[in-house]
């Protein structure tokens, strides 16, 4: 299982392959919304704003998410630790509801050019 610091890591690491990236996939991330990301099986939540093609100011919380973010995920530490190094995919997971994404419409069109 996956640790606080693993999934931190990984986040860390999005948001580094999120400011590197280019064209299509760097207008995509170029949103300005607010992200959580909810680890089911540490009961922790990371918040955050992706802005400008990157993820910033992430603080960490304890149970699910206080506040309802525009952007929402949903996925168990390894899962996201798995994603984030390539081991997963996430059209394949999303179908399967190893991972949820919520977020309004608009969003998730654009979103789907990360994915």
């Amino acid at each position: 299982m996956a640790t606080i610091e693993e999934c931190r890591s990984a986040l860390d690491r999005l948001a580094t392959n999120l400011a590197g990236a280019d064209g299509d996939l760097r207008s995509a991330a170029a949103l300005d919304r607010s992200l959580s990301c909810h680890i089911t099986d540490l009961a922790t939540t990371f918040v955050g704003r992706l802005a400008g093609g990157r993820i910033t100011d992430v603080t960490t919380l304890a149970g699910p998410p206080t506040d309802r973010a525009e952007i929402r995920l949903t996925m168990t530490g390894d899962d996201l630790v798995a994603l984030v190094d390539g081991e997963l995919n996430f059209a394949r997971a999303w179908a399967s509801g190893r991972i949820k994404l919520e977020a309004g419409f608009r969003d998730l069109l654009r979103l789907r050019k990360l994915l």
